[in-house]
């Protein structure tokens, strides 16, 4: 039996995929989560083999969600389930200690393979995602001296919230948003927050469907 738990804050996403993992009769989920603080405490009470779990929620989310998981327990499986099409964010999540990263346009059949796979162990990556980062990412870019705070902080910025909403989706103050701001613009040679949001753009950064 694989024991999951689940971490989504749309209930329609929640509620489809609870119906994919019931079909498969040795997974049983044992919890669920709508967000990033639910999801530590559900951690705190239950143990799970495999966590299958959004990267964008309300409060504790993105990188920093990630490696608070895998710092408290480092021998849970990871599985990403995410719109974020983006193989910089993918590889950055793998490196936290992630054993998997998936878009959530992937089949079900795709889904249970992939439950399976880091639940033996393996690694798992979107086949696509895989490639673009095996072929087209370049130390070089500008973005990738930037910290996993700086690039929440940005992609948050290319949502269009405000210093006060991203603060309180990172659980961090007003000033520590602005700091991150200007160490970003100071790493990548910039003036505005403008440039950085198209610069983001232009390369693609949080390329996904749900605009989050």
């Amino acid at each position: 039996m694989i024991k999951i738990v689940l971490a989504d804050d749309h209930a329609i996403m929640r509620g489809g995929l609870k119906e994919v993992l019931a079909r498969v009769p040795e997974f049983e989920l044992i919890g669920e989560a709508t967000n990033g603080i639910e999801l530590l405490e559900v951690l705190r009470q239950k143990t799970p083999d495999v966590l299958l779990t959004d990267l964008s929620m309300p409060g504790l989310s993105g990188y920093d969600l990630i490696e608070r998981i895998k710092s408290s327990h480092p021998t849970l499986h990871v599985l990403v389930l995410t719109m974020h099409n983006d193989p910089q964010m993918a590889s950055r999540i793998i490196k936290l200690g992630a054993e998997g990263y998936l878009t959530k346009d992937r089949s079900p059949a795709e889904l249970i393979a992939a439950i399976h796979k880091v639940a033996d162990g393996g690694k798992c990556i979107d086949q696509s995602l895989a490639e673009k980062i095996l072929f087209n990412t370049s130390p070089d870019e500008p973005h990738n001296q930037l910290s996993n705070r700086e690039l929440d902080v940005l992609r948050l910025l290319l949502k269009g919230d405000s210093v006060n909403h991203i603060s309180e989706q990172l659980c961090i103050s007003n000033k520590t948003v602005s700091t991150h701001k200007s160490t970003m613009l100071r790493k990548m040679g910039m003036s505005s927050t403008t440039e950085l949001v198209r610069y983001a753009i232009q390369h693609e950064l949080f390329n996904d469907a749900e605009g989050q």
